[in-house]
């Protein structure tokens, strides 16, 4: 999972983002997702987040629990 379906992300779940800042170097971030911010079922860039810590990016990584 990659992290371009909304119904793949949900709140709580242990994700990768990446940050608007991050972008040209695609550093990434790690995190649990607290909200979701895209409200289409589909983005091509991953879905839009807040993580529990505040930050906002998109998703890159799904990680299994």
């Amino acid at each position: 999972m990659n992290g371009q379906n909304r119904k793949d992300v949900f709140p709580g779940l242990e994700v990768e983002i990446v940050l608007k800042a991050d972008q040209k170097t695609g550093k990434l971030t790690r995190g649990i997702v607290k909200d979701i911010l895209t409200n289409s079922s589909t983005h091509p860039h991953g879905i839009k987040v807040r993580l529990t810590d505040g930050q906002i990016g998109r998703v890159q990584v799904i990680h299994a629990k």
